[in-house]
């Protein structure tokens, strides 16, 4: 057919590493990460897994904007080259960062107030999002008056108050307990389905890889490289109660294990 594929859809990129590396002078010369390339599409919802210090939560800092590659990597986010934090990027990292001193709802609103969101485009948001975050009846607490998962919740939204594109999530959810874990990850794509941000996780956990992603990239020991993009070719939207009952799931999960080392 000349003129191309009238029938082909085309896929925005949302997030795009190329050629990243990063070598911290500070620590006698170590690299991090060596030669990083893959791309994200817009509303993907991507995993990272990889040997501890193998430089994940460094290359997440890098898409983030917080610190640079070494020269010749390069970082775009919808085409920007991420050189600094911007506002398309929301980062949760594993400890939440509320005030505790404030409420609940206070520390939803502070990263929309620091942006300059509009006083009563805030109020509108907040109550979009207490009732979708589960924590409308705690609006009123403070941080020490919530259980660990509670807390969490509310991380993500201080992040998802400021509507950002790209949600970058550094194992927000690796201090707690197995159960309240689980019941997160359920909570997390319940959010990623009604939203549809782009997602990039960091994660030691395969089973919560294969269960929230579309693809799951594997990185190598230090310095980190991507060794596998795996397409998990499971059917959304996704229950744990039968995604996980699934042949195909624990075929995924089986394949990743022997990637990293802890499978037969």
């Amino acid at each position: 057919m000349t003129g191309g594929d009238a029938g082909a859809v085309r896929t925005e990129t949302a997030i795009q590493v190329e050629r990243t590396a990063k070598t911290f002078r500070s620590r006698n010369g170590v690299r991090a990460l060596d030669q990083v390339d893959f791309s994200i599409s817009r509303g993907e919802f991507v995993s990272i897994l990889g040997p501890s210090g193998c430089g994940k939560s460094t290359l997440l800092r890098i898409v983030a904007g917080l610190i640079q590659p070494d020269a010749g990597g390069e970082v775009r986010v919808f085409g920007h080259a991420q050189t600094r934090m911007s506002s398309d990027v929301g980062v949760v990292f594993q400890t939440h960062n509320m005030l505790p001193w404030e409420t609940v709802e206070a520390n939803i609103r502070l990263a929309a107030e620091v942006a300059g969101v509009a006083p009563a485009e805030i109020d509108r948001r907040v109550e979009q999002i207490l009732p979708v975050l589960k924590l409308e009846r705690f609006r009123r607490n403070h941080p020490h008056e919530l259980s660990g998962g509670m807390r969490q919740r509310a991380a993500l939204g201080q992040i998802l108050i400021t509507h950002p594109k790209v949600l970058l999530l550094d194992e927000p959810f690796g201090a707690l307990d197995a159960l309240t874990r689980d019941q997160l990850n359920v909570e997390l794509l319940r959010l990623w389905q009604e939203m549809r941000q782009t997602v990039l996780l960091i994660t030691h956990s395969i089973a919560e890889a294969v269960f929230l992603s579309d693809r799951v990239l594997v990185m190598s020991e230090s310095p980190g490289r991507i060794v596998e993009d795996m397409r998990i070719d499971l059917p959304r939207p996704r229950d744990p109660r039968t995604t996980k009952e699934q042949a195909a799931f624990g075929q995924y999960v089986g394949r990743l294990g022997r990637l990293m080392g802890v499978g037969d």
